[in-house]
């Protein structure tokens, strides 16, 4: 028997089958949203919308029925959405959203970070036992795919860079430290019960819907609304900004390969910059000179602040072909014409914690 010699081109092409035989279809799959109230989740269930899911939102209840930033959705859309409204932190109404589900992506979570210096336990109560409570369900359920959502700051001030998966975890605030735990219980299931898990660690993600709380939104609404004195806190931190729809890609990309489960993926630009200098971007964006005035309030407690964020995206970009699409300029523009036609929906100059 003779040994068949391929090219590299033919190997090229053989990988590339490979990748699209392994791809698993998302078209009318039933996909659970957690967090689709919010602004990360709302894109991500316009994005399956798109590619033919049956999307099942799970939002926050509150007696005035509002469903965050999904109510900015044209009515056509809406009409197309399964609209849960319960409380991550409890058990059964988790079970009940859950059932008959094929996909779940968990986005629920408090995500201020200076909300987590003043309350502690409720970042404990969301992110860690919310996460178990969805984890507990897609395991009663064998849901065949669990996306968990990490953050950047579970890394805490980069050790070096760029920052990869094997980078250490670092709970510099109660926040990060509510992640890591959670990623922590998501990875117990995967080793332990054998539960399809996915954790992505998305890299300061923006763009439009994004609250005040953000720093871009921040900078963005006190120069849209004529504000010569920017108030911010500091300005040399370093971090890696990634617009929402290539955030979003990454989810679905995910989803679709069967070579993710029992991994952490990062979600990044690859791009560094200070956020002075994003201030100034943004300034030269809108064409308005402009001043920045140190705000002691939006100042982190000294050993609480990251310094440094850039990631290495590399494991995400070998195992489902991702990369970002959208340039930081591209994706600044495109966030500051959306909130300077939504200036309404904010309130300039108030610190949102």
């Amino acid at each position: 028997m003779h040994a068949v010699v391929r090219s590299g081109t033919e190997f090229g092409l053989l990988y590339a089958l490979n990748k699209f035989l392994s791809k698993i279809s998302l078209i009318n799959k039933k996909v659970l949203v957690t967090g689709a109230d919010g602004f990360i989740g709302s894109h991500l269930v316009e994005a399956l919308l798109d590619e033919g899911c049956d999307v099942k939102a799970f939002v926050f209840y509150n007696s005035f029925n509002s469903k965050g930033w999904l109510d900015t959705l044209s009515n056509e859309k809406l009409k197309q959405i399964e609209v849960f409204a319960g409380d991550i932190r409890d058990p059964n109404g988790v079970r009940v959203a859950t059932k008959g589900v094929d996909i779940v992506f968990h986005l629920a979570a408090l995500v201020g970070i200076p909300f987590s210096y003043h309350s502690p336990d409720s970042y404990i109560d969301t992110n860690i036992k919310g996460t178990l409570n969805v984890l507990q369900a897609c395991r009663d359920y064998n849901i065949e795919r669990v996306i968990v959502t990490s953050t950047s700051e579970v890394y805490g001030s980069a050790q070096y860079v760029p920052i990869d998966e094997k980078h250490p975890l670092q709970g510099q605030s109660p926040y990060s430290a509510s992640k890591i735990g959670a990623d922590k219980v998501a990875e117990s299931f995967y080793c332990s019960f054998d539960l399809p898990v996915v954790i992505v660690r998305p890299f300061n993600t923006y763009g439009p819907r994004q609250s005040a709380r953000a720093v871009i939104p921040t900078i963005i609404t006190q120069l849209s609304n004529g504000n010569e004195n920017i108030l911010l806190g500091s300005l040399h931190p370093t971090r890696d900004f990634t617009f929402v729809s290539d955030t979003v890609e990454a989810f679905i990309r995910i989803a679709e390969s069967d070579e993710t489960c029992g991994k952490t993926f990062n979600i990044g630009s690859g791009f560094e910059i200070s956020i002075g200098e994003l201030s100034k971007s943004i300034a030269r964006l809108i064409s308005m000179d402009h001043d920045i005035v140190l705000d002691e309030k939006r100042m982190r407690p000294e050993k609480s602040e990251v310094e440094r964020l850039w990631a290495d995206s590399t494991l995400a970009q070998k195992t489902f072909g991702w990369r970002p699409k959208v340039s930081i300029e591209e994706g600044l523009q495109r966030t500051i014409e959306w909130i300077s036609s939504n200036l309404n929906k904010y309130d300039i100059g108030a610190y949102t914690i």
